[in-house]
């Protein structure tokens, strides 16, 4: 989400707020740091060994009340988390409209992956916009029933995010790794023994 984030940043008239559930804690605070998003709400709510009932309870009273004292027009969830999944009903019963990032994608079993194929789904169901990331994701929207002029198709954001890690400059420990490596301009040296 993090490329779209940027954009919306930088839009007029769009005051947008970050509330993230920690879900993937480690995970996140990499590509938080990694992108300079310092989130409005941290709901911080993944614990060992936590179920995803227990998660979704959390989910659901922790959002609730920041969407009580924000008031969005818009939620905007990306792809098939748990997370994504319960901020959409949250959104629903509080008639606020709901924005699905990377929609369409399906393997059309439900247990596999579990339980993102269902959390999917659901998003899906209550969604107002789809953006899918491709044209395969927008027939699977239109075989669901879910109307053309509602799905817009974005390419996916986890592309972008890659293309601006890619013009980043290379931290100073990978530049020392590639060094003693003796990789030169993205290639290894001849000289060293050990790489093709």
């Amino acid at each position: 989400m993090a490329p779209v984030l940027r954009v919306l940043s930088r839009t007029a008239g769009i005051e947008a707020r970050v509330c993230v559930t920690a879900q993937h804690r480690q995970m996140l605070d990499q590509v938080l740091n990694l992108f300079e998003i310092k989130p409005d709400y941290d709901l911080d709510l993944m614990q060992d060994d936590q179920s995803l009932s227990e998660l979704s309870t959390a989910i659901f009273s922790h959002l609730d009340p920041i969407l009580d004292d924000f008031k969005p027009n818009w939620v905007l969830v990306q792809g098939d988390t748990t997370t994504a999944a319960i901020a959409s009903l949250m959104a629903y019963y509080r008639r606020i409209r709901v924005g699905h990032v990377e929609a369409g994608l399906r393997t059309h079993d439900k247990w596999q992956p579990f339980p993102e194929e269902i959390n999917r789904r659901v998003v899906s169901v209550v969604a107002d916009l789809h953006f899918a990331p491709t044209e395969w994701a927008r027939q699977n929207l239109l075989s669901e029933g879910i109307a053309n002029e509602l799905i817009a198709v974005t390419g996916n954001p986890v592309i972008d995010a890659l293309q601006f890690v890619a013009k980043q400059a290379e931290p100073d420990s990978v530049r020392e790794v590639l060094g003693q490596l003796r990789i030169r301009d993205g290639k290894p040296e001849r000289t060293h023994p050990r790489l093709i």
